[in-house]
């Protein structure tokens, strides 16, 4: 049996975080996701971090546009599930490539 490699959560909330780019969706590489299960008395989900490299020439304006207001921001991560956390964990100086590297962690819960 073959395994996604992201979980259905973490397949929704990556798309939903990817179309809070629009047409510039095309100049962001995924570096690493990592999830793992986590749970409370009252609740069930993940906790997810993941780190993204958005590329060209004005990457750090585009770093700061997707980045701007993600803490609050209404993610659709489809029926059943919703984000009940995310924080941008580091927005690193622009590399000698031009891009900037975007750390993000969130928490996933199942309704």
């Amino acid at each position: 049996m073959t395994r996604s490699l992201l979980s259905r959560s973490a397949g929704a909330l990556m798309r939903s975080l990817l179309e809070r780019l629009g047409n510039d969706r095309n100049r962001i590489l995924l570096s690493s996701w990592t999830s793992v299960d986590w749970q409370s008395l009252t609740f069930v989900g993940e906790r997810h971090q993941a780190s993204f490299r958005l590329l060209g020439p004005d990457a750090p304006a585009l770093a700061r546009r997707w980045s701007k207001g993600l803490e609050d921001a209404e993610l659709d991560v489809g029926r059943g599930m919703f984000v009940a956390e995310l924080t941008v964990a580091d927005l690193s100086p622009e590399g000698a490539d031009g891009s900037v590297v975007v750390s993000l962690e969130a928490l996933t819960l199942k309704d």
